[in-house]
């Protein structure tokens, strides 16, 4: 008598069975190596954002903040390298200097200081760079370069001049603002173009 009844596969329908599920494990791979992808480069892109908007931040808290002290004006100083301001906290006057330099934005914030000797002297060891930048916070990276402007008598007018430009009366008066542009190198997390920040002096 015959058997009857279902027959078992083929060598070749195991095989190309085989070969059907490697193909969809395959692509299943490829789908969520591009979704990881995906997810990597969005996560960083958000990161790079969030360290900018802390920079600014910050930014314009120390600016918000500028303590005038009579024996030591101007409070707030620019000469083309970096910018250098008196800040007051709880504690005492910090002396912060921010520069750009190697491709980098730097932020270098003093101890709080009480008395005016201690300060004059942290006030000249901050004209040091070289001796600050190992001591300094590394903003941002990618920052191809930096403009600086104070508004004077209702014009911006370059941070460098001396004074505030020909309108200020006076060589130590603060601006009423500054605005600050960065430039920053093509690059995949980079923004798409300049970031300005205008921040009104003393607000705080």
């Amino acid at each position: 008598m015959t058997r009857s009844g279902l027959r078992g596969f083929t060598l070749v329908e195991v095989l190309v069975a085989l070969l059907i599920m490697a193909l969809m494990s395959a692509l299943g791979w490829r789908a969520l190596d591009a979704m990881l992808r995906t997810r990597d480069i969005t996560q960083a892109r958000l990161e790079a954002q969030a360290r900018l908007q802390t920079v600014m931040a910050q930014w314009q808290l120390d600016l918000e903040n500028i303590q005038e002290i009579p024996a030591l004006l101007p409070a707030l100083r620019f000469d083309g390298a970096a910018l250098r301001l008196f800040r007051r906290t709880p504690e005492g006057i910090q002396i912060v200097v921010w520069w750009h330099g190697d491709g980098k934005l730097h932020r270098w914030a003093s101890a709080p200081q009480t008395q005016m000797k201690a300060l004059r002297e942290v006030l000249e060891d901050s004209q040091q760079l070289l001796t600050l930048a190992p001591r300094s916070l590394v903003a941002l990276e990618g920052v191809a370069g930096w403009q600086m402007a104070f508004f004077f008598n209702n014009a911006w007018t370059n941070a460098q001049s001396t004074g505030g430009g020909g309108g200020a009366q006076n060589p130590n008066d603060l601006p009423t603002g500054v605005r600050m542009q960065l430039d920053f190198l093509p690059g995949p997390n980079q923004p798409g173009g300049p970031v300005l920040r205008q921040v009104l002096v003393g607000a705080g």
